[in-house]
């Protein structure tokens, strides 16, 4: 999988990604997002063009290095600074309240352990920061959810990780958010399996804005 997960995978990931849906939702998501961001799961960095030029900083953790040339010409047009550190989510190499905002898309489907990264996305925003999410999981149709299932072995190994059933609403809450905002939704241009979202917000619920993990 070395040769796979390295050149081939994040080439397909890149194109398919790039599309005009997926393009059209990460505007949608980002428009309104402020201050200094972290981006969990950076990807190919299709998410850049999408930020508003008035963020005053933009940190991204990704534990891979996808297509790092076309990852750095896209870095290098962004209007604000960009910091890059490859390491897991799971353990943020930064202090207990640092950031405004952070943000996730199609990216909680992959880390191994959602709860963990999460916690530690809540232990690095500000009080009354925010945490922006869009994400694809289990579907609510419980004839797709079988096939979800079914599949799922199957796409953890050609989509390097990936996991089609996680329900992601209830990992948010598990690792104390309280969602404000949660929109459910089928894309167009991606077979329900895989098309079937979670976008929305969410905050620490009351009494977990500690240091804590």
């Amino acid at each position: 999988m070395g040769f796979y997960s390295r050149h081939l995978f994040p080439r397909l990931m890149d194109a398919m990604m790039r599309g005009a849906e997926f393009q059209r939702l990460r505007s949608a998501l980002l428009a309104g997002v402020h201050g200094a961001v972290l981006e969990i799961g950076f990807g190919t960095g299709l998410n850049l063009p999408h930020y508003p030029a008035t963020l005053s900083s933009l940190s991204i953790i990704d534990p891979a290095e996808m297509l790092p040339l076309r990852v750095a010409a896209r870095i290098s047009t962004a209007p604000f600074p960009v910091r890059v550190v490859h390491q897991t989510a799971e353990s943020l190499p930064f202090p207990d309240h640092h950031f405004d905002t952070v943000v996730s898309t199609w990216t909680l489907c992959t880390i191994p352990d959602p709860v963990a990264a999460l916690r530690e996305v809540r232990r690095v925003l500000t009080p009354g920061g925010v945490f922006v999410f869009l994400e694809h999981g289990r579907s609510e149709d419980e004839s797709v959810a079988r096939w979800q299932d079914r599949l799922n072995p199957l796409q953890h190994v050609i989509a390097c990780g990936c996991h089609l059933n996680r329900r992601i609403d209830r990992l948010i809450e598990t690792a104390g958010f309280t969602i404000t905002s949660l929109d459910r939704f089928t894309m167009e241009s991606v077979p329900k399996i895989g098309g079937t979202m979670y976008r929305g917000r969410a905050v620490a619920s009351e009494g977990e804005h500690g240091g804590g993990r």
